[in-house]
């Protein structure tokens, strides 16, 4: 496996890495009397997200990502979990749906700037708090590895239930290769 740079660009980006994953949280002050409203373009957001994946795939960095009010409805958060470097993430984000996401949001935080707005980036720089301690499970996989190691591992499992698979398994003709270490642990995964 490749495994991307661990650095972003700009080392002055708070955030923690393991691997090639990054976190990314940012804590914000809701406006007065907004919290319904927020609660309402999330709910509508994470409705469109469940039903087209697309934008998501378009990027294809984003691990995972949660949205959260507390504090009586006064505070609310944004963390994930992205693949390569911060300004990236953002600017891949900003250049999809998603960018106008954000930006309805965000608009029910103190300060937002928008999300086309230049200082953008400084904005949630300033809102950002890093992790004290990160750790990913997968530190040397990207969203796009896991990806093409999904569609492998299903291509491979429709394979292994061939009958023409079992048939190629007892011939003779196979036997030195069925015999080799590799062969028998990619078997014994297969069945794991």
């Amino acid at each position: 496996m490749t495994t991307m740079p661990s650095h972003t660009d700009h080392p002055e980006r708070p955030g923690l890495t393991d691997g090639v994953a990054s976190e990314f949280a940012v804590f914000t002050t809701i406006k007065p009397g907004h919290a319904d409203q927020l609660r309402q373009d999330l709910a509508q957001i994470s409705t469109a997200y469940r039903a087209e994946r697309s934008a998501l795939r378009e990027i294809g960095t984003l691990h995972d990502a949660r949205h959260v009010i507390f504090d009586d409805d006064t505070r609310f958060m944004f963390a994930s979990v992205f693949d390569g470097s911060w300004d990236t993430y953002i600017d891949d984000f900003a250049a999809t749906i998603v960018g106008e996401h954000f930006g309805k949001i965000f608009s029910h935080s103190e300060g937002f700037p928008g999300v086309t707005d230049p200082n953008v980036k400084d904005w949630f720089v300033a809102h950002q708090a890093p992790a004290l301690i990160f750790a990913s499970s997968y530190p040397d996989l990207t969203v796009k590895q896991i990806w093409k190691d999904q569609r492998v591992d299903s291509a491979f499992q429709a394979v292994l239930d061939t009958p023409e698979f079992r048939a190629a398994l007892d011939n003779p003709a196979n036997a030195a290769l069925v015999a080799t270490p590799a062969f028998k642990r990619l078997l014994d995964e297969a069945s794991g």
